[in-house]
């Protein structure tokens, strides 16, 4: 059992640092009542921490060359320990946010390191074994999150959905020291700041720009701008990746169509699979009258599915042709989002989602596993660490991007069907409902107009939530079906051998690597 302690050590940060990606969805209402903040802060509560986990895992992944994989690893730990309890502590929305970026900051060194960890304990069998479990707590992680988040927020407080890291924090630190070890050489080159600055910085531009949209609309100078601002910056960040000597994205890996076509599927894995989850527990708590642990334990189809899938077969398919894999499973993620957007509609509660919910489940579990380590098995081995590191910015870029544009769909359906009915200041009523207010709009409401307006608020919210799962379901499909294009195996030259030379003789220089 003791071989398995690395394991344990690396999954128990990787099982804390993705489960804080959807953690606080079930929160979002006491957050916003007890924080007294609007529907924009509570987007960025949650995309803070997946902006600053997306943005800079690649760059701090380079730093971690350099000073060491575990050394970088246990640093992300306390970091992200620290940041937690400032989470917990915080006062008002602006510092939960602050901190929240700092949390992600920890968790990009975590997340940057778990390969290079992964590589160093684990050989042949083991290895594979070690990717199967690693992939199978990944898939899980993001969809146990609102359920944890439902019986801490309930039970004790939204403050001890951050307090709980502590604990986790200080038992894998330990067991870190104790177990992890580091096999690969540090490296001295210059860190790419100024790529990481550019792409961290066009990121959170694209972001803002969707939740802007939701308050501004989509035709006003200020959204449209963030965008104009989000391309110059990504321009400077391909001129700065294309001349320096050490970039933290060699853009010759974007000519590997099969590299391509993993990172589409990174990009819209967990926009299909997660982003909606805020709506829907928006949805459940402030609308239908769940309480957190309610709306958590909805997720229970899916994160069952996703850790059943990925622990039953997960260590079967390295080796496997990984495009039918990821491609059949985000298909199977985009079918699951499209029959909730079926299901869920007129009088619809929350035993309609459950079918779709444990489809999505099954295709992440099927999905994910395969996913980082295809990508590394898709360029040069001296560029698996760097592939990863791009998958990994491509999952949490999703998740951010998601966050935002699927609130802006929700928002304006359930605008649209609020005005449609008549009901006066539709505009800050759907506001007000995408933000979780619905009781209090109703308890404002005069007695004679209450039972018109909940039945206009339902309708609003299913309306906007069918959005979300019709715009994630279609994104789902079509990125599997782009996958099954691009993520295919190469026609393989065969190899050339100097005259009189039978096959058995020839050399493993003269054997062309095969692309999967």
């Amino acid at each position: 059992m003791r071989k398995w302690l690395p394991l344990l050590a690396v999954c128990l940060g990787t099982f804390m640092l993705l489960i804080d990606v959807t953690i606080v969805n079930v929160a979002l209402p006491d957050m916003a009542a007890n924080l007294h903040t609007s529907f924009a802060s509570l987007q960025w509560v949650v995309d803070a921490y997946a902006l600053a986990l997306a943005a800079l895992v690649l760059g701090i992944g380079s730093i971690a060359d350099q000073v060491g994989h575990r050394r970088s690893y246990i640093g992300g730990l306390g970091l992200f320990a620290v940041a937690s309890f400032a989470c917990g502590i915080a006062p008002n929305a602006e510092l939960l946010i602050a901190a929240r970026t700092v949390q992600g900051v920890g968790a990009a060194a975590m997340f940057a390191t778990t390969f290079a960890l992964l590589n160093s304990a684990y050989q042949g069998r083991d290895r594979g074994t070690a990717y199967g479990m690693w992939g199978a707590v990944s898939g899980a992680s993001a969809a146990v999150g609102p359920i944890l988040g439902g019986f801490l927020t309930e039970g004790v407080s939204w403050r001890w959905i951050f307090f709980v890291n502590l604990p986790v924090s200080v038992a894998a630190i330990a067991l870190c020291v104790f177990v992890l070890t580091d096999a690969h050489v540090t490296t001295r080159h210059r860190v790419d700041i100024a790529g990481m600055i550019t792409f961290s910085a066009a990121a959170a531009a694209v972001t803002y720009a969707l939740i802007r949209a939701n308050d501004d609309g989509w035709a006003a100078p200020s959204v449209w701008g963030l965008f104009v601002a989000a391309a110059v910056l990504l321009t400077g960040f391909l001129l700065v990746e294309s001349r320096i000597e050490h970039p933290m994205l060699d853009l010759a890996l974007l000519r590997n169509r099969s590299f391509v076509g993993i990172l589409i599927a990174g990009l819209v894995l967990t926009f299909s699979a997660f982003a909606y989850f805020t709506y829907t527990s928006i949805w459940l708590q402030s609308v239908i009258g769940l309480s957190p642990i309610q709306a958590g334990l909805t997720g229970l189809p899916l994160s069952v599915a996703a850790f059943a899938v990925s622990a039953l077969i997960g260590r079967f398919l390295h080796g496997s042709r990984p495009g039918p894999i990821i491609g059949g499973g985000l298909i199977l993620i985009g079918l699951g989002a499209l029959l909730s957007a079926v299901l869920v509609r007129g009088d619809a509660t929350w035993p309609q989602l459950l079918p779709g919910f444990a489809l999505v489940g099954i295709g992440v579990g099927l999905a994910t596993p395969t996913l980082s380590s295809s990508a590394m098995a898709a360029v040069p081995p001296q560029r698996g660490g760097m592939a990863a590191g791009t998958v990994n910015t491509s999952r949490q870029l999703g998740f951010a991007f998601g966050i935002a544009l699927l609130g802006t769909v929700f928002s304006a359906r359930a605008h649209s069907l609020i005005a449609d009915r008549g009901v006066p200041e539709s505009a800050g009523i759907a506001k007000a409902l995408s933000g979780g207010q619905a009781q209090k709009l109703l308890a404002a409401a005069p007695g004679s107009s209450r039972a018109s307006l909940d039945r206009a608020l339902h309708a609003a919210s299913v309306s906007g939530l069918q959005g979300t799962f019709l715009v994630a379901g279609i994104a789902g499909v079509v990125a599997g079906l782009l996958v099954l294009l691009l993520v295919r195996p190469p026609r393989t030259p065969e190899p050339s051998r100097p005259a009189g030379q039978t096959p058995s003789e020839a050399t493993d220089r003269d054997v062309e690597p095969v692309v999967v």
